[in-house]
């Protein structure tokens, strides 16, 4: 399979409500989108890249230009397979997300030429998937209870809430008297604290959640396990977890008991797969997390998320939670699952009006 031409599409989505994190607030997402035109199909990939380089150091307008650069040109007249693209990529250090969306769109490119579906390319063995909720940083306390009851009416299963110094106990506090002891309830720190905070880590302990996601900075693995060595509370690693060598370096430090699975975070599907894989050899629990993808994007996730070792539920919400609309059919809730797709490739299709009503840039490369 050989790539005859690449659109690279950036499009601005607004969503239903801002969200907001220890990072910032958001009200819109720009996503970086690949189609990619091949011999035999063409496939959909979708960067993970945020507008700033905030959550990671990689941003929308740095992914686009390595892509455009440093990473499409190596490509041109080999013959790809979704298993070739880590080798091709690998001299171009970093990018992981660049790299990933490349990788996403060779899976499907591959996936729709055979009659394949994604999730059997890649190991699925489950036909849905539970969806789990994550509720950004609200105005007030009546506000986020207001938010947990109805999503929790919607059906998800699990929720997460994000915290961050002065909103934290207190709130986490409300949510678990308000939902009652049987609702899995998990926190996310995005880094916000510092290794000086594990007082006031250590009173979430109480509230019996399922974890507390990276509550320090990302490179600090120490911090973490010496903060795992005080808390009752399981600690998740998400930023920290870039590879399988640094989960493998994180669960032998004690750094963390859980593991969040970001595909695009860790350069692609088949490394996301070789870290369930290892934490399944170490009976670690994992789940997938979320970048407020569109419908491409929740395809494969939702694919990934039906892999074995995935026992925890998932940052996999319907689509309705972010966007009123998509650049795919809707992802729904089905008594609190999300259904693996099954058709050629990713197993959803783009609208191509909805998507050019998104556009704010298009480029197109071929090879030389």
């Amino acid at each position: 399979m050989r790539v005859e031409r690449v659109e690279l599409l950036t499009i601005d989505l607004p969503l239903v409500t801002p969200f907001r994190t220890s990072y910032g607030s958001v009200d819109r997402e720009r996503k970086l989108l690949l189609r990619l035109l091949t011999d035999e199909a063409a496939g959909w990939g979708e960067c993970a890249a945020m507008l700033e380089p905030l959550y990671t150091s990689e941003y929308v307008d740095g992914a686009r230009d390595v892509i455009m650069g440093h990473l499409l040109p190596r490509l041109a007249g080999l013959d790809l397979s979704p298993e070739r693209i880590e080798t091709l990529l690998a001299p171009v250090r970093g990018h992981r997300m660049a790299k990933a969306a490349i990788e996403m769109a060779v899976f499907d490119a591959w996936g729709r030429a055979r009659d394949a579906s994604f999730a059997s390319l890649i190991g699925a063995t489950r036909p849905a998937v539970a969806a789990g909720v994550s509720i950004g940083i609200p105005a007030s306390i009546a506000a986020l209870l207001e938010s947990v009851e109805g999503y929790l009416a919607q059906g998800y299963r699990r929720v997460k809430l994000k915290i961050e110094p002065g909103w934290d106990v207190a709130p986490v506090a409300a949510v678990r008297e308000r939902i009652g002891a049987d609702v899995l309830l998990q926190v996310d720190a995005n880094a916000a604290y510092s290794p000086a905070d594990g007082e006031r880590l250590t009173a979430l302990d109480p509230f019996d959640l399922l974890l507390l996601e990276q509550p320090l900075a990302e490179d600090d693995l120490l911090g973490h396990a010496a903060l795992a060595g005080r808390l009752r509370t399981p600690i998740c690693l998400d930023e920290s977890i870039t590879s399988a060598v640094t989960a493998d370096h994180a669960l032998r430090l004690g750094a963390c008991s859980v593991v969040n699975i970001k595909p695009g975070r860790v350069g692609g599907y088949l490394e996301a797969r070789r870290i369930h894989d290892l934490a399944v050899s170490r009976g670690v629990p994992v789940w997938c997390g979320g970048m407020l993808e569109t419908g491409l994007g929740r395809a494969a996730n939702v694919a990934l998320a039906a892999l074995p070792g995935f026992s925890l539920p998932g940052d996999l919400s319907a689509s309705g939670r972010y966007y009123e609309a998509d650049v795919t059919a809707p992802f729904e809730l089905v008594d609190g699952h999300l259904v693996v797709p099954t058709g050629p490739g990713l197993g959803v299709e783009v609208d191509e009006e909805r998507l050019a009503s998104f556009m704010v840039e298009r480029e197109e490369w071929r090879p030389a």
